[in-house]
C-alpha cells in the first residue's frame, strides 16, 4: 500500500499562515511608506494606541511576536521618540511603555488608513462570502481559544 501523499498547498494552517502573511505584507507597504515602520514597530504603535500603557510582555502576548522582536521594536519607537518606557515602582525588571505625543499621532494617522485597508480588502470579495470569512475566522479563532 502506498503512503498517504500530503499536500501542503491544501493543508488549511499553511493556507491560513499563507493568507495572513500575504494580506500582512500588502498592509506593511502602507505603514512602511508613510512612516518606515517594521511589521513589529507597526503591531507595537498600533498595541500602545490602542491600549495605551504595557509591558513588553503584555505587548508580545496581544501580537503573538516573540520577546526579541518586541525589544527590537521598543527600542526603535524609543529611538524616534514615539514611546517612552517607565519603570515598575515593584519589580525594577518591568517597565511600562507608553506613546509620547509624537508616538500618538503616528497611531492616529495610521487609523483610518488601516481601517481603509480593511474596507478595501473585504470589498474584494461579496456579502456573502465577508460574511462567511468573518463568521469563519471568529469561529475557528473561538475553539482555538477555549483551550
Amino acid at each position: 500500500m502506498e503512503p498517504e501523499l500530503f499536500e501542503l498547498e491544501s493543508f488549511l494552517p499553511y493556507r491560513l499562515y499563507r493568507l495572513a502573511d500575504t494580506v500582512s505584507r500588502e498592509f506593511s507597504r502602507i505603514y512602511k511608506e508613510r512612516h518606515g515602520l517594521t511589521r513589529p514597530e507597526w503591531r507595537t504603535l498600533s498595541g500602545l494606541g490602542q491600549h495605551g500603557t504595557m509591558t513588553a510582555t503584555e505587548l508580545g502576548e496581544q501580537s503573538a511576536m516573540h520577546k526579541t522582536k518586541v525589544s527590537r521594536a521598543v527600542a526603535e519607537l524609543e529611538r524616534r521618540r514615539w514611546l517612552t518606557r517607565t519603570p515598575d515602582e515593584n519589580d525594577r525588571r518591568v517597565e511600562h511603555l507608553t506613546l509620547t505625543r509624537a508616538g500618538l499621532a503616528a497611531y492616529r494617522e495610521m487609523v483610518p488608513l488601516a481601517k481603509a485597508f480593511e474596507r478595501e480588502l473585504l470589498a474584494r470579495l461579496s456579502a456573502k462570502e465577508r460574511g462567511a470569512i468573518v463568521d469563519g475566522v471568529a469561529a475557528l479563532e473561538a475553539k482555538l481559544n477555549q483551550g
